[in-house]
């Protein structure tokens, strides 16, 4: 029988060794909050004077948009957006209000490649569409054009995406849409102007087909503002051949708060 006094300092061991180890790293790379950079205790968490600012989205919602209700409407209760223009998408869930700290690790992550962030940001995600998540075949990410993605040298939904497969078990599939058209930012633009911006830009290439054909694939993007995106690449997936589509997004405008001349607004 094996000395359990032993296996304890065993275990104690490695760990000191592990710390040692990762005390170099976090000497020259102390850990920051993810929201305004202040040191803190490890990596990934937000100091005292962000917490407040990060507005979850918590249940009661809409079953269809995720849009929060301000009290219990009762089972099955639908918003007034899904019921004037119902998505081609099944559901759409977003872990936090796209206001304050969550702008400013939304705009870090796309516009000062702080790709640190998306491993904390898809755990947020993941409790916000644990449902989603647990129904989900496989993982697709709203992609970038490629000359964009060229500028850019990543594509800050595709790391969300890769987070989100990694801490869920779920396949991730990259190529299964391609963006088509080189569309225009749709930062500044019109709720039609977004729609017709992205209207025919996402395609499931035929080789991807079979990824997605009979399959509910969950799209991930970092924000859901008027829903333009999304809605397209839902509609390219239902073309494509998959079963159903869900939207996890990493933050939401809520209906209300869309400013097309916002130009904090994604």
């Amino acid at each position: 029988m094996a000395d359990p006094v032993h296996k304890i300092k065993t275990i104690a061991i490695k760990d000191m060794a592990r710390q040692a180890l990762n005390w170099p790293a976090r000497m020259l790379f102390p850990p920051v909050c993810a929201g305004c950079r202040r040191h803190v205790s490890q990596p990934g968490v937000l100091c005292g004077a962000c917490w407040p600012k990060l507005r979850l989205l918590e249940k009661p919602w809409c079953p269809v948009m995720g849009t929060p209700f301000t009290h219990d409407m009762g089972e099955g209760f639908l918003s007034a957006e899904a019921i004037a223009d119902p998505p081609p998408f099944e559901r759409a869930r977003a872990a936090v209000v796209y206001s304050g700290v969550a702008r400013q690790m939304v705009q870090g992550l796309k516009y000062q490649d702080r790709t640190d962030l998306a491993p904390w940001m898809a755990r947020w995600m993941l409790r916000a569409g644990a449902e989603l998540i647990a129904e989900a075949d496989v993982v697709v990410p709203v992609p970038l054009h490629w000359r964009r993605f060229l500028r850019r040298q990543f594509n800050q939904s595709a790391e969300l995406a890769r987070a989100v497969s990694k801490l869920s078990g779920l396949p991730f599939s990259p190529a299964a849409v391609r963006r088509v058209k080189l569309t225009r930012q749709q930062v500044g633009l019109e709720r039609h102007e977004r729609e017709e911006n992205v209207r025919a830009a996402f395609r499931v290439p035929p080789e991807a087909e079979i990824e997605i054909a009979g399959r509910r694939v969950l799209v991930i993007d970092d924000v859901f503002t008027t829903g333009a995106t999304v809605r397209a690449v839902a509609k390219a997936l239902k073309k494509g051949g998959a079963g159903a589509v869900d939207v996890l997004t990493f933050a939401r405008v809520l209906p209300g708060d869309f400013r097309a001349d916002e130009s904090a607004t994604i």
